[in-house]
């Protein structure tokens, strides 16, 4: 079993819970009140459809206790087990409107979180026995963010920085907009001082040029190598002697990951974990 789930700064999940509920319910559930008599009571499992990382147990859990305090919850894996077509994850019983109503909210959660998982892992083993660490990004569906870094973290990946808030990363439109590096890094640390602010300052370079020009200007944390051809980083780690954090990033796929995660880089970061997953199939049904 994999780490078990930090927990994600700023991340509200009982609002999340809440208006998606809202957002699925509306006036009521219709089909399971016109269906399904009050007192009537049911057990269903939580199957797995297909190999991978489970992710959103906790989630699953917390979904039901809003929408009926009495459930009870039986789980047999935990976030960050790896799983097999024909496993059960968990049971749950009780009044049959309240698990019909959170069934749907509770799969689409699960499967969404288990698919990032499945990724994750499958790209962190790729990278092994090399210490570079995945990233995800800030390539997330809005207001699922929180979800989605979640499960990146329980696949075995690392989170870069959460928002805009939490570090400062001077990218190309940056650079260009500031009138170049030197004015963009300046700018940066003085706004820091300004502030009274403790934020790491990342900084994108477009080819070894720029590079070189950063490592004169120094004053930052982190140099990013964006969209570098593999030579190109082999000669930018040299360059920056481990003086700054390196991160790469563009065109990093299963295919290559382990190639770019044997060139002495401190990160290797991918939107793809959180942009481009497919779902894991998952299933609730009656027992």
């Amino acid at each position: 079993m994999l780490s078990q789930t930090p927990s994600i700064k700023n991340f509200n999940l009982a609002w999340f819970i809440q208006q998606s509920l809202k957002e699925d319910i509306g006036s009521g559930d219709h089909t399971s009140l016109s269906t399904l008599p009050v007192s009537a009571r049911n057990k269903a499992q939580l199957i797995v459809k297909e190999p991978g990382i489970l992710a959103g147990v906790e989630v699953a859990t917390k979904i039901f206790s809003t929408v009926d305090r009495s459930l009870k919850i039986k789980i047999y894996k935990n976030d960050g087990a790896k799983i097999k077509q024909g496993d059960i994850a968990f049971t749950v019983e009780g009044n049959s409107r309240s698990i019909l109503t959170a069934e749907r909210l509770v799969l689409n959660c699960m499967q969404r979180m288990s698919g990032i998982a499945t990724k994750t892992n499958h790209l962190v083993s790729l990278c092994k026995p090399y210490k570079t660490k995945l990233l995800d990004t800030r390539k997330t569906t809005p207001l699922l963010r929180g979800l989605e870094k979640w499960a990146v973290r329980i696949g075995g990946g690392y989170n870069h920085r959460y928002g805009l808030y939490d570090m400062i990363l001077i990218k190309n439109n940056h650079i260009d907009f500031a009138d170049g590096i030197t004015n963009a890094i300046d700018s940066a640390n003085a706004y820091l001082k300004r502030k009274k602010l403790n934020l790491k300052i990342e900084i994108e370079a477009r080819n070894l040029n720029e590079v070189n020009e950063i490592l004169s200007i120094g004053k930052v944390d982190r140099i990013l190598l964006d969209n570098f051809s593999i030579p190109e980083i082999r000669k930018a780690v040299k360059l920056i002697k481990r003086k700054f954090e390196i991160e790469i990033s563009g065109g990093i796929n299963e295919k290559n990951i382990r190639k770019y995660a044997s060139l002495g880089a401190d990160y290797i970061s991918s939107g793809a974990l959180t942009h481009s997953v497919k779902s894991l199939d998952l299933s609730l049904t009656a027992v």
